[in-house]
């Protein structure tokens, strides 16, 4: 391992990726926290404990929502309008033939009209929150001039992290959103840290081991299962191109064991908490339909409930957002023109089911690992009494965590293989 970190350092190249990474967390992380003018810290941190959506968007701020920064919105709009062009694949084909169908140019033409997209969203966002901030006193009254110029600001910050994650993939090493999400997670450590420290108790000593063992085992089970793969053995057929032989060769297709990442948990999350968020937002100008989306918001505050409810969501969601992003029939489609095939499976139709099939066997399981590392903070809680170090005992901050790290070093250790073999 030390070897590696030596190696690393040794690179020019790889070197300066790495720094220039860190320069970009230096940087992201000096912007969330620089405050908007006029907060109240009081009503703000009461507004966090009734709004649970906040505690989510503050996780993929980097706690900038928290302290009302520049970057409060973080990178979550250029998410959201990633997953709704995601969406409308389903009912657009034009969309989907881009995303699938036209390889490299078409998904950056996709992903330019998300990042054109972020624009709308992240302004309609910002208005949203400042008006609920404005309602619930956490800011003091803004002006026109001033509500503009601080949405204005607010949707710049987010545009600004969206260039500067677009950035670390170009120049730096990793998948620079995803990098940034989890520096902001990382950076919430050292305070949980000192708040375990501050509030010692030897007594709870038994307590704190136990969580730890129990971190540990979690930790490892979502690595083993993130790295889950179902190899389906693919071959090529041999043929003659002026002269020369090509194909022949045999590889595999592989089927991950949670082929729908942590996005189910972040649907499920937001779902349960909507209509709280809601009523919220509309305040007592809403009447009738504020009244029945609190009675529902309080019926998912009872702990039971909300933790069968989100098991259940996570599960269900894990199949539909697979049958977004995953399709059989364009796999088995571009097998066929390849001149691929399963061995003892007929190319077409027959290969469909195939994958379908080996889909549907696996799906369960990655399903079921899903919701029982959503439900797991307050499991591990209510065991240990313990709550401080949530994204250690799963969720979706352990899953961004744990993907983005093993994504990282298999990029690391592919640039590392890369230069072995420039030394022959």
């Amino acid at each position: 391992m030390f070897d590696k970190a030596f190696q690393i350092f040794k690179i020019k190249d790889l070197r300066k990726k790495i720094l220039f990474v860190l320069g970009a967390f230096a940087v992201f992380r000096l912007m969330a926290n620089i405050p908007i003018p006029g907060i109240n810290p009081e009503n703000l941190k009461s507004l966090f404990g009734e709004l649970s959506i906040f505690g989510l968007l503050n996780v993929f701020t980097g706690g900038a929502l928290e302290k009302l920064s520049i970057v409060m919105l973080g990178v979550g709009p250029y998410i959201n309008a990633s997953i709704i062009f995601q969406l409308l694949t389903m009912i657009f084909p034009q969309l989907e033939e881009m995303y699938r169908e036209e390889g490299e140019a078409g998904r950056q033409k996709f992903n330019q009209y998300a990042r054109i997209a972020t624009v709308p969203l992240a302004s309609l966002q910002a208005y949203a929150m400042l008006m609920l901030f404005e309602r619930r006193e956490v800011i003091g009254i803004l002006s026109p001039q001033l509500l503009l110029a601080s949405i204005l600001t607010i949707t710049a910050g987010t545009v600004f992290l969206m260039w500067l994650g677009e950035l670390i993939a170009e120049k730096g090493i990793g998948e620079g959103v995803s990098l940034l999400i989890f520096a902001g997670i990382a950076a919430d450590f050292p305070t949980n840290l000192f708040q375990i420290l501050a509030n010692w108790n030897w007594a709870q000593l038994p307590s704190y081991l136990l969580f730890l063992l129990m971190s540990l085992l979690i930790i490892m089970g979502v690595v083993v299962v993130n790295e889950g793969r179902r190899n389906i053995p693919v071959s090529y057929a041999k043929r003659v191109r002026g002269g020369k032989l090509f194909g022949g060769a045999s590889t595999y297709l592989p089927l991950n064991i949670n082929p729908a990442g942590v996005m189910p948990i972040i649907f499920s999350m937001s779902i349960l908490i909507l209509p709280s968020m809601i009523a919220s937002f509309l305040g007592e100008g809403g009447g009738a339909l504020v009244s029945i989306l609190q009675k529902v918001g309080g019926f998912f505050e009872d702990p039971f409930i909300y933790s069968i409810s989100y098991f259940v969501l996570v599960f269900l969601f894990t199949y539909f957002y697979t049958a977004i992003t995953f399709d059989p029939g364009s796999i088995a489609d571009n097998l066929k023109k390849m001149g691929g095939f399963v061995p003892g499976i007929r190319p077409g139709e027959s290969t469909v089911h195939y994958l379908s099939f080996v889909l549907n066997r696996i799906l369960p399981f990655g399903a079921l690992f899903l919701g029982l590392i959503a439900v797991m903070p307050s499991i591990v809680g209510k065991i240990t009494g313990i709550t401080s170090f949530s994204f250690l005992i799963g969720g979706t901050s352990l899953l961004i965590v744990v993907s983005v790290i093993l994504e990282t070093m298999r990029q690391v250790n592919a640039q590392l293989q890369m230069r072995e073999y420039d030394t022959f």
